[in-house]
């Protein structure tokens, strides 16, 4: 561990000497003055092209890779400018003084070009997170080797490791493994999103079929990437067993409800209780099911509002779903009416309102009956089907409109409480009010 140390400390202090010496040179401040010209050049040459280019609709009858090829130019406009110009400065001074005398520019313009390529080639990715992650490795990776350090760099994070139950971990160990298990992830991603498109295109396949399928290829597609992954740089397997047990130890102390909401979720793909589309009413909350996640489902409301309903309460909890086997929905309207109502004209109306609803079901009759004798007057209830669950309250509303017009039409009054005061004893006083004119 010590030799170790003490490499890494001679590579920073020869490091730092030819630094040092590169500063004292005269040289170096006529190629920094003119690194900093040339950047502030690309600074106004971007601005003017970005403020008179769209880059939208540049090149839109360009083929493809053309068009992406121009597209990523123009967005880093500023790094190709200070490319040329740095090109164009180290061919001149080639010319003109010795080739050492132009170093910082022509590291300059490498490092220019380095990551212009990197651009073209990150701008594939979509994951903005991926692409920062990407960019800086692959351009701090070409640095050091423009700069003639990458060997050095290499041995110096090889250099110094750590060893846990047989597994040498090493800086430069954990690096190659990111980077891998970053493309890894990333090939996976790409690789499940095609599978899912053709499983979702399957009319075979059931909703929730099609979501099980997707999530174990997923799960498998993932497993061996990270396997892969762990392989390429070294790692064998039966290594971790030390991290397999302490991750068993964290799933038994503080991971039981994500365990548990990751196991309910298969077991509601399985058994399909619920499934993508359907109509449900859990505690409080109702909707419809737009997605079924690995930890929970999303209930869409209809008014704007989203619940994520976590998959253990739909495996634990009392759950109302409205399209489980059959979307025929009974819907139930109570009201009533006075005593001097006819309750057989009143039943009559009632069917025949519910009857002419555009989205009553034909084919069962509805059905109005007298429930009760109360005491503000005659209680009925009146029952019909309609095709779907969704709407039913305006369905509910609707009829309980036409219900309040026939009344009117025939002259049936709803009841409403009727309050009788009796005053004993000598009565209210009562204040005169005088209205006075012109006030």
């Amino acid at each position: 561990m010590e030799n170790d140390l003490k490499d890494v400390t001679e590579w920073v202090v020869s490091a730092t000497r030819s630094v040092g010496a590169e500063i004292t040179s005269p040289w170096f401040y006529l190629q920094f003055g003119l690194i900093l010209a040339a950047a502030g050049i690309a600074y106004a040459t971007d601005t003017a092209i970005r403020a008179k280019v769209d880059a939208g609709s540049l090149a839109m009858r360009w083929p493809l890779p053309l068009r992406h090829f121009v597209r990523v130019m123009v967005a880093s406009a500023s790094t190709a400018v200070f490319a040329i110009l740095m090109i164009v400065d180290r061919v001149i001074m080639w010319h003109v003084t010795w080739p050492s005398r132009s170093y910082l520019i022509m590291v300059s313009a490498k490092l220019a070009l380095a990551w212009l390529a990197i651009r073209l080639i990150t701008s594939v990715i979509r994951n903005a997170f991926i692409v920062k992650v990407v960019s800086l490795s692959a351009w701090t990776i070409a640095a050091l080797s423009i700069i003639g350090q990458l060997d050095p760099a290499i041995e110096a994070l090889d250099g110094i490791a750590i060893e846990i139950g047989g597994l040498r971990l090493t800086p430069l160990l954990l690096l190659k493994l990111g980077a891998l298990l970053i493309l890894a992830l990333w090939l996976t991603n790409i690789a499940a999103n095609f599978a899912e498109n053709r499983i979702n295109r399957s009319a075979d396949l059931t909703p929730s079929i099609q979501v099980l399928l997707v999530k174990m290829i997923r799960m498998g597609l993932m497993v061996v990437a990270i396997a892969i992954a762990l392989g390429a740089v070294g790692i064998n397997l039966s290594a971790l067993a030390v991290f397999t047990g302490a991750a068993g130890v964290g799933i038994g102390l503080g991971l039981q409800k994500i365990v548990a909401n990751f196991i309910s979720g298969l077991i509601l793909l399985v058994d399909k209780s619920v499934k993508p589309g359907d109509l449900i009413t859990i505690g409080d909350s109702s909707g419809r099911i737009s997605t079924m996640k690995t930890r929970y489902i999303s209930v869409a409301a209809g008014d704007g509002r989203e619940f994520l309903i976590p998959n253990e309460d739909l495996v634990t909890q009392k759950v109302v779903n409205w399209t489980y086997t059959d979307k025929n929905t009974l819907v139930k309207v109570a009201f009533g009416t006075n005593y001097d109502a006819d309750p057989r004209l009143v039943c009559k109306l009632a069917a025949e309102i519910a009857a002419a609803h555009p989205r009553a079901t034909k084919g069962k009759t509805p059905n109005c009956i007298l429930t009760e004798f109360a005491e503000a007057g005659m209680k009925f209830s009146l029952t019909f089907w309609i095709a779907d669950p969704d709407g039913m309250d305006g369905v509910k509303s609707d009829v309980m409109l036409s219900l309040w017009d026939a009344f009117k039409r025939e002259g049936i009054r709803v009841p409403y409480p009727v309050r009788e005061l009796r005053i004993r004893g000598g009565a209210l006083p009562v204040e005169t009010v005088v209205e006075v004119p012109g006030r």
